[in-house]
């Protein structure tokens, strides 16, 4: 069964439409690769996913619960009952640059959740040996490196228990040397059956950890399909296009 379902999304910023009747299904278990170019609408429709972006028509269920038909939103409660099911990692980290790691880890579900303390505490311990940052836990962001601190927005995501994680370009502001390690921990999580979508630049990631990468292009899903057919067979002129490009 699908766990995300979208049908016929549209979304524009004023008259430049960044999402056309975009229909998707995401499986329980599926680690899915978003490529394309920049500005193909990748971000765009993983942030209307989360209701970060209202979209302009079409529909999204989220594990069979539709926060919006045809357009037409659910109430706000309900909006926020059904994203919550998802966590989402963004490219620029967004942590609180005046808590520590561990401040950063248990902040949301101590607000959100209204969880007890000790088991609150006891998941961020577990999620920093997870990533690999137990000695960093009372350090702030200043002091950390760029791929440590995407590993701790890895790991506040994944306080919240989400069914399913969304990644919007996790190594794009990354130093090279610094991109295998954050790459690490998201294949780690493929390895345990995490749901996930990543939009990404990293071919080899996608190839290597994906079960499905979809292509998209203006907007458009052009191709999508298991790693080995879409990077060695691509059957869309667009599609072979950016992969000459991209696997140089």
């Amino acid at each position: 069964m699908a766990i995300i379902e979208v049908s016929n999304l549209k979304k524009s910023f004023g008259k430049l439409e960044v999402l056309k009747q975009i229909t998707l299904d995401v499986n329980k278990n599926d680690v899915i690769a978003v490529i394309g170019p920049s500005g193909s609408g990748k971000s765009t429709m993983l942030r209307s996913l989360v209701h970060l972006e209202e979209i302009n028509a079409g529909s999204i269920t989220i594990s069979g619960e539709p926060f919006v038909k045809e357009g037409i939103y659910a109430k706000p409660q309900e909006i926020k009952q059904i994203t919550s099911k998802m966590g989402m990692v963004f490219q620029h980290f967004n942590l609180f640059p005046h808590l520590t790691v561990r401040e950063n880890l248990e902040l949301p579900p101590r607000l959100v959740k209204k969880e007890p303390i000790t088991s609150i505490q006891q998941r961020s311990t577990e999620l920093l040996r997870k990533v690999g940052l137990t000695e960093k836990s009372d350090a702030y962001p200043a002091n950390l490196s760029g791929g440590q601190k995407q590993r701790v927005a890895i790991a506040r995501a994944l306080m919240m228990n989400p069914e399913i994680l969304l990644f919007d370009e996790p190594t794009s502001a990354l130093d090279p040397e610094l991109t295998g390690e954050v790459l690490e921990v998201i294949k780690a999580l493929a390895e345990e059956q995490m749901t996930m979508m990543v939009v990404t630049h990293e071919m080899g990631f996608a190839r290597e950890v994906a079960n499905r990468v979809i292509f998209m292009d203006n907007g458009e899903i052009i191709e999508s399909g298991h790693p080995s057919e879409l990077f060695t067979n691509p059957q869309n002129e667009r599609t072979k296009a950016f992969l000459s490009r991209s696997l140089k």
